[in-house]
């Protein structure tokens, strides 16, 4: 495995930290970004070997002064993982339209401000790897967090558009989608709207009663997460997504075969409209 320079976004945490770790560990050198000075302190004792690196993803002016200042003193990045964003929950009759505003601002418009930023620096060295790590909610869908779906499903779908614009180029894209890990995204991480319509109840409250139930105990394991991005950036050919989690493997294989049987029903009307 060739040594590779790694930028991290959100990596005091969750996926970013458990990654940093991983590819300090097999050697790689690896700039993580978070968005205090606090966790930037915290971060630099939790990871002595890291380069930290302050970045509001949602800074957006900003982004390319960072991402030039990281290159200028830790040299060429190789790989991007844009991995900072959070998780949204609540009903959408009672969700505020800010609330749909600020997870896009973090989720995608974050996320392409930060590729955009290396797009330029990869397409000219021919070369780079970047990791857009939506989610198996990218795919498919449950009640209660439409904002989030919504958010990574626009950043699935920007993804595909990018990985096929840098193709020729020799730039990787790749979205990591995980299904329910060890992590604080259903936790301390995840906003929550109050609930204030009784309709919503029966629907609803056994899912966030549940979401936070799990919270700490999932099957999936950030650390081996981790190892399979070290394993996926060293491919020459690497997928367009990566499902990660076996409860991700199942909900998305369901959800494809439904969206066939539903093709297929459908076609005589489908087929009815041309000319």
């Amino acid at each position: 495995m060739s040594r590779k320079t790694f930028f991290i976004t959100g990596s005091n945490s969750g996926f970013g930290l458990a990654i940093a770790a991983a590819a300090l560990q097999a050697g790689h050198r690896v700039i993580g970004t978070v968005r205090s000075q606090a966790s930037l302190t915290a971060l630099a004792k939790t990871l002595p070997g890291l380069r930290p690196a302050l970045c509001d993803v949602t800074e957006f002016d900003r982004i390319d002064d960072v991402v030039g200042h990281a290159e200028d003193e830790h040299g060429p990045v190789d790989v991007l993982i844009n991995n900072a964003g959070y998780g949204y929950e609540g009903v959408l009759e009672e969700s505020p339209i800010e609330e749909m505003r600020r997870q896009f601002d973090v989720n995608v418009f974050g996320a392409v401000a930060v590729a955009k930023a290396f797009l330029p620096r990869f397409r000219k060295r021919r070369q780079g790897f970047i990791v857009n790590v939506t989610s198996m909610g990218g795919m498919i869908t449950m009640p209660g967090i439409g904002y989030y779906c919504g958010s990574k499903f626009a950043l699935q779908g920007i993804s595909e558009v990018m990985r096929a614009e840098m193709a020729p180029f020799g730039v990787h894209v790749t979205t990591l989608c995980p299904g329910s890990f060890r992590t604080d995204w259903a936790g301390r991480s995840m906003v929550r709207t109050e609930r204030s319509i009784a309709d919503y109840d029966a629907l609803f409250d056994p899912i966030r009663e549940a979401r936070q139930a799990v919270s700490g105990k999932q099957r999936g394991d950030p650390a081996k997460l981790a190892a399979a991005v070290l394993e996926l950036i060293e491919s020459d050919n690497p997928p367009p997504q990566l499902l990660l989690g076996s409860d991700a493997l199942k909900h998305v294989s369901e959800r494809i075969v439904r969206l066939q049987q539903e093709i297929e029903t459908w076609k005589p009307v489908t087929v009815s409209t041309d000319g």
